[in-house]
């Protein structure tokens, strides 16, 4: 048993007494079907406080043969499967979490050696677990101590890398670099040491580096938040998880949604953002927890740059709107983003948006996600006209559900003359959707429904709170007609039947515009439900 050489099971074991643990063992059933094929090197991508580490610690007591962890795993779900013991504690194990040992070399300024210091502490470690076999003074790297141990015993290993694109985001020198290319090579590349490994596993926040590390390694196979196939439900929180700790701890799963889902990594699974499920249990409260762990300066430097149409897809995205994104082009480099496809392909990664494979579409998962944008275009001069738009439309949602029909109609009427050019001013349906487009705040409190189907027509916008602390709303829009009109249409068709079940207060908004004066009007009702 070594510290990265066949290590114990303590670290996956302090995980798993955590008050707030979900199993997902069943990720280890899925890599037990990759072990010892031509699919079993594996490099899976996450957004930071994802479960990555948790998931590499969990593989490590799984596999290591420096611990016993039959009593553990036959209790959890994997225990349950046919088999699941049929690598339990069989391999070498070697584990890496490389950005631990990046940080703790850089701050002793030694971190320029960092891979010769790896190769050493493993190195040493062989020596002191194999003792019948002689490892002589250029058998020091790790790639030929695993292949000497292959060639005289049979053994095989498991390699396990955290945070393997950790010198790539930190920019190191390039001698630093370059010898990590080569740990790579050694590693992952040489076809003595592949017989030898029964299966990698690689974690990081950015896929695999084409243009640098592609030779080092194209072997791996890649899930990432672009496409992460059967691996979509392993790591972060299900929608099943998720409301099963809701019902155990007395939370609010549809608050959970709006705050912390949104990731859908296929069709079938839309994934919640562990670290901030976890604390918003824990603290009793809706917060920003995950945004919390890090700067949003990677968010602010890349929506900041001056790349063709992101300022419009901003605030789209903003209002709860998808945009299109072309991710293929994408080298995952730093160097690489050179325009707004490659920019939101990279806030893909990490986390800042979320990705629709089909739809081939992106927009910002959740809310708590959405505040983080607003956060970072906040006091910058060149999103100074999108905040004020921000502003101005949580000014004129607040004046709707007061009931302030003078200052809704002049809220729209500067609102109308922002976002609509002066030749489709007078436009219906360009009136409509600046309409629509002036209430884009109300994203952050309600779920906005365009056209409707309900009563005996189509309600032109209906707004359902999350919470039932302020009112629905009902809004018809008319086009050189009476706001009053509005209203009377709105119950002579009974568009309020699709809201029959909410129990709180109703706002019934009509509203109108006049092409000759273009000047818009506002009536409003209010149906307070006893």
């Amino acid at each position: 048993m070594g510290l990265y050489l066949n290590p114990n099971a303590d670290a996956f074991l302090g995980d798993k007494s955590t008050r707030i643990y979900v199993d997902k063992s069943l990720l280890i059933k899925e890599l037990n079907s990759l072990v010892g094929t031509k699919e079993d090197f594996i490099c899976m991508s996450r957004p930071r406080r994802f479960g990555k580490s948790m998931a590499g610690n969990m593989i490590s007591a799984y596999y290591s043969k420096g611990c016993d962890t039959r009593e553990v795993f036959s209790q959890m779900k994997l225990g349950k499967e046919v088999g699941f013991d049929k690598y339990l504690n069989k391999f070498n194990v070697i584990k890496l979490d490389l950005n631990e040992l990046y940080q703790n070399a850089k701050k002793k300024n030694t971190h320029t050696f960092l891979i010769e210091q790896i190769d050493k502490s493993v190195g040493a470690e062989f020596r002191e677990q194999f003792p019948n076999i002689t490892f002589g003074e250029d058998e020091d790297s790790i790639d030929r101590c695993i292949s000497k141990v292959y060639k005289l015993t049979g053994e095989r290993f498991v390699i396990i890398i955290d945070e393997y694109d950790v010198l790539m985001r930190e920019q190191v020198p390039q001698t630093l670099f370059e010898s990590y290319l080569s740990f790579l090579n050694g590693l992952f590349k040489g076809t003595t040491i592949r017989p030898a490994i029964s299966l990698a596993y690689i974690t990081g926040i950015i896929p695999i580096v084409r243009d640098k590390v592609q030779s080092k390694l194209n072997e791996f196979t890649e899930y990432t938040m672009l496409d992460a196939a059967q691996f979509a439900s392993h790591i972060g929180f299900t929608a099943e998880e998720t409301k099963e700790l809701c019902e155990q701890y007395g939370c609010d799963f549809a608050e959970f949604e709006r705050w912390y889902d949104g990731y859908r990594l296929s069709d079938e699974v839309s994934l919640f953002n562990p670290k901030s499920v976890s604390s918003s249990i824990s603290r009793k409260r809706m917060g920003s927890y995950w945004s919390a762990t890090g700067s949003f300066e990677a968010l602010k430097d890349y929506i900041m740059m001056d790349f063709n149409g992101i300022k419009q897809d901003v605030i789209e995205m903003i209002s709860g709107k998808s945009v299109p994104v072309n991710v293929t082009k994408f080298q995952n480099t730093l160097e690489s983003i050179t325009n707004k496809d490659n920019a939101f392909t990279y806030l893909i990664h990490l986390g800042y948006l979320s990705y629709d494979y089909e739809e081939q579409t992106c927009k910002i998962p959740n809310e708590e996600v959405r505040l983080e944008w607003v956060n970072a275009i906040d006091d910058e001069e060149n999103y100074a006209p999108i905040m004020a738009l921000i502003k101005a439309s949580k000014k004129l949602l607040d004046a709707t559900i007061e009931g302030n029909e003078e200052a809704v109609a002049k809220a729209l009427n500067d609102a109308h003359a922002e976002v609509t050019s002066p030749l489709t001013y007078n436009d219906e349906h360009c009136f409509q959707s600046a309409i629509c487009l002036a209430y884009f705040y109300a994203n952050t409190r309600y779920t906005l429904v365009k056209e409707l189907p309900t009563g005996k027509g189509y309600a032109d916008l209906v707004l359902i709170p999350y919470l039932p602390n302020i009112p629905a709303m009902v809004i018809e829009l008319k086009h050189n007609k009476s706001a009053g009109s509005a209203l009377q249409q709105i119950k002579e068709k009974n568009y309020c039947q699709a809201l029959n079940n909410y129990k709180g207060d109703l706002l019934f908004v009509g509203i109108s515009y006049d092409e000759k004066t273009k000047e818009h009007s506002c009536k409003i009702e209010r149906l307070v439900n006893e």
